[in-house]
C-alpha cells in the first residue's frame, strides 16, 4: 500500500493516517516495507500474505526480479534461492548503506525477506516479462534475459558451470533466436562469444549463431572469467576454453 496514494481514497487525514499505520504495525497487523509504504502482514486472517516478489516491486522501482531467483522460477535451476534478486537500473540506497543495519551494502532485509539489488547500466535493463504470483502481477526477467545473466556476470552464480549446464539441459525451453539478440543488444563482446561457445557446443546452427561469432572483439577472454588462465585456445570464438575436465565415469 502507498500511503500517499490511498490517503485520498480512503478519506482520511494525512496526520491520522501515520497514527493509524503506526498502530496497525505495532498491533502486527501490517509491515512497513518502506517509508511511505506498507503491506499487510503474513498470517492476517482472509487475507493472504503477499508474495516476496511482490514486495520487491515495492521495494525498488523499476525493478525486475532476476539471478537465482528468476532461474528458479523459470524451472531453470533446482536451487531454491534464499534471498530475492532484484536488478534496477536505478542506485538503490539500502539501509545498510545508511549504517541503519549491518551485513553486505546490496542486501536489503524486509518482512522477514532478504533482497539483493544488483545495479545495471539503463541499457542492460531489458528483457522483463510481467507474470501473475499469486495475487499480485511482477516483473521478472524473461529466461533467456536471466540465463544471459549466467555469462555476464558468472561470479554471482559461482563460475560458469551453471550457464552451460542450463544450455546442455534446457536448450529445448530455449528460444535460441531470442538468446543470440538478448547477447547482442547487451553488447558485451565476452559475453557474446561465451553465450556462442556455449550454443555451438549445444549443437545449435551455425547460421543461428553467426551474429555472436562475428561480434567485434580484440584479443582472447578466459571463457570462464572465475577459473585460472590455462587450457586451450578456441580461435573460432577467441575464448581459451579453462573448463574443469569431466571425470570419467
Amino acid at each position: 500500500m502507498d500511503q500517499q496514494r490511498h490517503e485520498k481514497a480512503l478519506g482520511i487525514a494525512p496526520s491520522y493516517l501515520s497514527v493509524l499505520l503506526h498502530r496497525l504495525v505495532r498491533a502486527a497487523l501490517v509491515q512497513r516495507i518502506k517509508r511511505g509504504t506498507y503491506a499487510l502482514a503474513g498470517g492476517v486472517l482472509g487475507f493472504p500474505e503477499p508474495h516476496p516478489f511482490a514486495v520487491g516491486m515495492a521495494l525498488v522501482d523499476p525493478c525486475a526480479v532476476s539471478g537465482w531467483s528468476a532461474l528458479n522460477h523459470h524451472g531453470m535451476t533446482e536451487q531454491v534461492p534464499h534471498v530475492v534478486t532484484l536488478t534496477t537500473p536505478r542506485r538503490v540506497v539500502t539501509p545498510a548503506m545508511r549504517g541503519v543495519t549491518g551485513g553486505a551494502a546490496s542486501l536489503w532485509k524486509v518482512a522477514g525477506q532478504r533482497f539483493e539489488i544488483v545495479t545495471v547500466v539503463p541499457a542492460h535493463y531489458f528483457g522483463q516479462d510481467e507474470v501473475w504470483v499469486g495475487e499480485s502481477r511482477v516483473r521478472i526477467l524473461d529466461r533467456e534475459r536471466a540465463l544471459l545473466d549466467c555469462f555476464a556476470l558468472s561470479r554471482r552464480f559461482g563460475g560458469l558451470a551453471e550457464g552451460l549446464g542450463i544450455v546442455e539441459e534446457h536448450l529445448h525451453e530455449v528460444d535460441a533466436r531470442r538468446l543470440v539478440a538478448h547477447a547482442v543488444r547487451y553488447g558485451v563482446a565476452s559475453v557474446a562469444k561465451r553465450i556462442g561457445f556455449a550454443l555451438e557446443r549445444a549443437g545449435v546452427k551455425a547460421s543461428l549463431i553467426a551474429p555472436l561469432r562475428e561480434f567485434p572483439m580484440q584479443g582472447t577472454r578466459l571463457l570462464d572469467p572465475s577459473k585460472p588462465e590455462r587450457g586451450t585456445h578456441d580461435a573460432r570464438w577467441r575464448l581459451r576454453v579453462n573448463l574443469a575436465a569431466k571425470r570419467a565415469s
